[in-house]
C-alpha cells in the first residue's frame, strides 16, 4: 500500500490539465515536439496524467483525426509534417490560435494565406456588398476607432483586436461567396492571433486605421480595383509590423502567380 505522502507526490507529478489532447496539442503547436519527433509513449502519458490507457488512446486518436500525429505500430506516435495538419478544422484552428504564438512558421503561413486571398475577397465585397454588409463593416471600423480612445483599448465589451477581426470577417461575408465566408469563420481564431500580434507591435495605429478606412470606402463606392489595392495596403502595414514584409512585396514566395512585365 502506498503511503499518503507517496500518493500525494504522484498526484503532484501529474499534469493539471484534464484535456489530454489539448495538452499534447499545446506541446506540438508550441514546438516542444517538432515534426518527425515521437511524443511520449502511452504508458508514460498514463503516468503523467494519471489516467487509463484507453483514455490516452482516445486523446491520441483526436490528434490523429486532426492530422497532427500518426500512430506507428511497434514504434509509437510521431508528429506529422505541417502540411499534413488539418488547419481548416475548427478544433485545429482553435489550437493554433491558442498555442502557436512561439511557432514562427505557422504565423507566416497564416499571414501568407491572408496575403493570398484578402485583396481578392475585398474586390468581391466591393461588387456584392449589401446595405447590411456595409453596416457590419462600418460598425467594426467604428468600434476599432472607439476602442483606440479608451485607456484599455476596449469599447462596449470588445477590444480593438476583436473589432479588427470583426472588420475582416465582415469583408469576407460581404463577398457573398459561401466558401470564403466559411473559411473566414474557421480561420477566425488563427487570424485573430496575427491581428493581435501586429496591432500590439504597431508603431502607427492611426496609419492602420486610415488604411482600413480606405477598404471600407472602396467597398461602399463599389470600386473593386480600389478595394483590392486598399486591402493590399492594409496587409503591407501588417507585414511591416510583423516583420514579414517580403510576403507582401514578393508574393511568388507563397506561390501566387505574377503577371509578366
Amino acid at each position: 500500500m502506498p503511503t499518503d505522502a507517496q500518493t500525494a507526490g504522484a498526484a503532484a507529478a501529474r499534469e493539471p490539465r484534464a484535456d489530454i489532447a489539448d495538452a499534447l496539442a499545446a506541446s506540438i503547436f508550441g514546438g516542444e515536439y517538432a515534426s518527425g519527433e515521437m511524443i511520449p509513449r502511452e504508458v508514460d502519458l498514463c503516468t503523467r496524467f494519471g489516467v487509463s490507457r484507453s483514455t490516452v488512446r482516445s486523446a491520441l486518436q483526436k490528434l490523429v483525426n486532426a492530422g497532427l500525429v500518426t500512430r506507428i505500430s511497434g514504434q509509437g506516435t510521431r508528429v506529422r509534417e505541417l502540411a499534413a495538419w488539418h488547419l481548416l478544422d475548427p478544433q485545429v484552428s482553435a489550437w493554433m490560435a491558442r498555442y502557436a504564438r512561439p511557432n514562427p512558421e505557422l504565423q507566416r503561413e497564416v499571414f501568407a494565406f491572408r496575403v493570398a486571398v484578402e485583396p481578392f475577397v475585398a474586390g468581391l465585397a466591393a461588387t456584392h456588398a449589401t446595405a447590411a454588409d456595409l453596416l457590419a463593416i462600418e460598425s467594426a471600423h467604428a468600434g476599432m476607432l472607439a476602442a483606440l480612445e479608451a485607456p484599455d483599448l476596449c469599447w462596449q465589451g470588445m477590444s480593438h483586436d476583436d473589432y479588427d477581426v470583426a472588420f475582416h470577417e465582415a469583408v469576407f461575408a460581404a463577398s457573398h461567396n459561401l466558401i470564403w465566408a466559411q473559411i473566414s469563420h474557421v480561420l477566425k481564431p488563427a487570424i485573430a492571433m496575427i491581428v493581435a500580434r501586429s496591432n500590439h507591435s504597431a508603431d502607427e495605429l492611426d496609419d492602420s486605421m486610415a488604411r482600413h478606412a480606405r477598404v471600407l470606402e472602396a467597398i461602399r463606392l463599389r470600386q473593386p480595383e480600389e478595394a483590392v489595392e486598399a486591402a493590399r495596403a492594409v496587409l503591407e502595414r501588417t507585414g511591416r509590423d510583423l516583420g514579414m514584409e517580403e510576403l507582401v512585396q514578393h508574393p511568388r514566395v507563397i506561390g501566387l502567380p505574377q503577371a509578366s512585365s
